[in-house]
């Protein structure tokens, strides 16, 4: 089976290395939301992307849950002792990876093009697919006022009300071409857990990405289990915006988009809430053997669901 994951952030990076060991580099093409792409101290950063490498690169930092393994905070001390801008935790590891993906752009690259040099770098095989090689910046709009993403989720840690979202660049920004071509020949589309409004409406709101998307079978993975997100902030926003936090208003949201859903064990009694197939399985990826565990599961419902005779 040649499958396209879509994801964003560490939730949707766990079941993407639970995919990449069971699918081949040729059968296996992440999109990757960049909504989240940032300047800071002049440098590229790119979170979602780096969530990714860390993961498919086993150098995830699984103490803190984000960042890479073994790290070390020298440079982000030092800054704050001398009274620069230390909200954003750059690890001196962490800030390696981001200098060498400034230096290639500034060089001439794309972000596709650094972002490829890197993961072989680290040992990656499969392609990992910015959404974009155009710059898009999601908005938080909140009850104090709209907020770049990264001023939202870590220098405000997510305290302030949400109001909505809006991805500035979008408009004139053209989905990677890896992915539409990906798109063209591949057999079905897995959503990775990950936070629908900022890790992947950003994505669905390129171009005709959408209409793409529903020509190939998709299923999602739900990133809220038992009312709360395993990671991040979506159950806060849920609240916020006045949508139940439940998995079941996670498979409403994404609404003619899916052709199957999958929600943890947990809250199994709202399958039947839930237009179209569903999968109830175990979600919450505390190991490896859990993660692959997870993305055996979503290959075998993709299955199903693209060809439902069989």
């Amino acid at each position: 089976m040649r499958v396209l994951a879509i994801t964003g952030g560490v939730g949707g990076a766990k079941l993407a290395l639970g995919l990449s060991k069971v699918l081949p580099p040729e059968d296996l093409l992440f999109a990757v939301n960049t909504g989240d792409d940032f300047t800071h101290m002049g440098l590229h950063i790119s979170p979602d992307i780096d969530s990714l490498t860390y993961a498919l690169a086993e150098q995830n930092n699984a103490e803190l849950g984000w960042g890479r393994a073994g790290e070390t905070w020298h440079f982000i001390e030092t800054l704050d002792a001398l009274g620069g801008e230390a909200w954003f935790r750059l690890g001196d590891k962490d800030l390696a990876l981001h200098t060498r993906r400034t230096e290639l752009l500034r060089g001439g690259a794309t972000l596709t093009e650094a972002t490829a040099l890197i993961s072989q770098a680290m040992g990656i095989r499969h392609t990992i697919a910015p959404m974009s090689d155009d710059g898009v910046a999601t908005i938080v709009h909140t009850a104090d006022g709209d907020l770049a993403f990264q001023h939202y989720f870590v220098r405000d840690r997510c305290e302030p009300a949400v109001t909505g979202f809006s991805f500035q660049g979008v408009e004139d920004a053209t989905l990677n071409p890896l992915i539409t071509r990906w798109l063209a020949d591949c057999d079905a589309v897995i959503v990775c857990p990950s936070n629908p409004f900022v890790s992947v409406d950003p994505m669905l709101a390129l171009g005709d990405f959408r209409t793409q998307l529903s020509r190939k079978p998709v299923i999602a993975v739900s990133p809220i289990v038992g009312g709360l997100a395993i990671k991040g902030p979506a159950a806060k926003m849920m609240a916020e915006l006045n949508v139940p936090a439940s998995a079941a208003a996670v498979a409403d949201y994404y609404g003619e988009l899916l052709a199957g859903f999958v929600l943890d064990a947990t809250d199994a009694d709202q399958a039947e809430q839930i237009a179209g197939p569903t999968r109830v399985t175990n979600t919450i990826m505390d190991s490896l053997d859990a993660r692959v565990a997870l993305a055996e599961t979503c290959l075998e419902f993709a299955t199903q669901v693209a060809n439902p005779r069989t």
